[in-house]
């Protein structure tokens, strides 16, 4: 690896060794406002033009428990703000000067209909590309965009394709998250692009880049990535259902985690053993210096067999 290369977190953690597998976790509750990109600041839902009304109601709604995220696509107007709220997969536009009075609403819990909210006309696509939160998202997450926008293009518009602020993970650049599924992904090449998008839209992961269920702990995404993949290359596409882990089945340091599968012919059940590993990464870009990279703890999967239901 070129001393170049190494001052990416991404490209040091991917080294490293470090695991994608059950770093999932995502806010179930999510606002999504357009914004223009050269606008964000280091803050994922802060802009350097906000009005001071917008800045304090949106950091109520964050204090409420929503997720904010900024996103933004060049077609989307700059005074005119695409907004999206999932998990209720609602869809609507706000003039600026109206942006306070809107996110009072949303405050309030008054009725969206007279916004002129409707069901998201498509699944997104959220690449995250916050250049000022990290430079890897620059770098692999520019690329990445692109990339998922010209297919969504040549798809036929199946999904809508936005650049995102922080989505989490920088170190595994290039990330992305789909709504309103809500799975996450991380290290999303050229060659994952087309396979991610068959995928999602027939409404399953992808898991050579899938994060694991944001609702599950990161020992039980580690199990249903390993049991996803595991069903992958027996060519099964299924649905799954991760059963709570049994640490007295896996010894110390290690658990058996029990996934279910049903696919359109068959089903059955996997017990996957998951055990406490250690790497040493760069969380983020900014923590790269002359310490080097931390420890941390991470869930691995290591024997994984069928079991009688």
């Amino acid at each position: 690896m070129a001393a170049s290369e190494r001052v990416f977190c991404a490209v040091q953690g991917r080294a490293a060794g470090d695991p994608i597998a059950g770093t999932g976790k995502h806010a179930h509750r999510n606002l999504l406002i357009s914004w223009p990109i050269g606008k964000w600041t280091r803050s994922l839902r802060r802009a350097s033009d906000m009005s001071e009304a917008v800045v304090d109601r949106v950091e109520a709604v964050f204090a409420t428990g929503r997720r904010v995220n900024l996103i933004h696509r060049r077609q989307q107007s700059a005074e005119r703000h695409r907004i999206y709220l999932m998990p209720e997969n609602l869809a609507l536009d706000v003039d600026r000067e109206r942006l306070p009075d809107f996110l009072d609403a949303l405050l309030g819990d008054a009725p969206l209909d007279p916004w002129g909210a409707v069901t998201a006309p498509s699944p997104l696509i959220l690449c995250c590309t916050h250049s000022k939160k990290d430079k890897c998202c620059a770098k692999f997450g520019s690329a990445t965009y692109r990339l998922l926008a010209d297919a969504a293009a040549a798809s036929g518009h199946a999904f809508e394709v936005w650049q995102s602020s922080h989505l989490g993970g920088c170190r595994l650049a290039a990330t992305a998250m789909v709504f309103p599924s809500t799975r996450k992904y991380g290290r999303i090449g050229e060659a994952d692009i087309l396979p991610l998008f068959e995928a999602e839209r027939c409404d399953r992961p992808y898991p050579p880049c899938y994060r694991g269920n944001s609702a599950l702990t990161p020992l039980e995404q580690c199990a249903e990535v390993a049991a996803l993949n595991w069903l992958a290359r027996r060519d099964i596409h299924a649905r799954v259902e991760t059963a709570c882990a049994d640490p007295e089945t896996g010894g110390e340091g290690a658990a058996t985690v029990r996934v279910r599968w049903r696919s359109a012919r068959a089903q059955g059940q996997v017990a996957v053993t998951c055990v406490t590993g250690t790497v040493s990464r760069f969380d983020t870009c900014a923590d790269i210096g002359p310490d080097g990279p931390t420890a941390s703890a991470v869930w691995l999967a290591r024997h994984i067999e069928p079991v009688a239901g």
